[in-house]
């Protein structure tokens, strides 16, 4: 199976990515070939991929965000949690896990992952349906970030238990009373944060499946964040206590 990779950045780290089969490259016609896109057209030469110039009125019926540039590609590669254990053992680091529950915006899962590669994280685990999955609009929303990254599809409750066989602590986002606060909740050792959907949270089962839920400080007179900018706050928090444990270590 195929689909169609838009926008610079996405292509650009598709190709760099080199986890998926490429097939064709579109080019718009008029599109000056510098920065970015000469860096792409050099990547589809070394590769030998096809390229072809077109009236920019036909990428636009694929899609108006495409900056002029359109890859055929083979569908997203998921990987395995085993996958995503084993690159956190290969890089001797504690196990660094985002699960996702049941999101439905392409745009947040997209930013999501976006945080997600830029902390480091060994891999993210999605539910195996009623779920937003890596789809072109993910990549774009991502900048690329989704290509470089371990997604695995699983049932979440029994992904969450293996991760607590492999001694990580599982935290969840929430924002309401019986959730404790982020000043008290460590996040220095092997962690798997769980996020849930934008409109419920997280499912019941995965609430319960956590072994601490954990509320962001606010002081705004808005109720809550939405899931991407909550997810991308406590990765970012569980990367700087990481890096406050490691330089005590070292």
């Amino acid at each position: 199976m195929k689909e169609i990779i838009y926008g610079r950045n996405a292509v650009y780290e598709t190709l760099r990515a080199k986890r998926r089969h490429v097939f064709g490259l579109e080019i718009a016609e008029g599109a000056q070939d510098k920065g970015r896109l000469q860096d792409i057209l050099d990547m589809a030469a070394q590769r030998k991929l096809p390229v072809r110039r077109s009236p920019r009125i036909r990428l636009d019926k694929v899609n108006a965000n495409h900056q002029g540039v359109l890859l055929e590609a083979s569908i997203y590669p998921y990987r395995e949690l085993t996958d995503i254990l084993e690159l956190a053992e290969k890089r001797a680091e504690p196990l660094f896990v985002l699960l996702l529950d049941t999101l439905n915006d392409p745009q947040n899962f997209g930013s999501l992952l976006r945080t997600a590669e830029i902390v480091g994280v060994h891999g993210v685990v999605i539910p195996l349906r009623q779920t937003v999955t890596v789809t072109p609009a993910v990549v774009n929303a991502s900048a690329g970030a989704s290509e470089h990254l371990l997604v695995a599809q699983a049932n979440l409750h029994q992904a969450i238990e293996e991760l607590k066989k492999a001694g990580a602590w599982i935290v969840g986002l929430e924002g309401g009373d019986q959730a404790t606060g982020a000043e008290q909740v460590r996040l220095d050792g092997a962690l798997g944060l769980v996020v849930g959907s934008e409109a419920e949270g997280m499912r019941p089962l995965v609430a319960k499946s956590c072994d601490i839920l954990m509320k962001l400080p606010m002081v705004g007179e808005i109720e809550s964040l939405n899931a991407a900018v909550a997810g991308s706050v406590a990765l970012y928090m569980a990367l700087m206590a990481r890096q406050k444990a490691e330089s005590k270590i070292s």
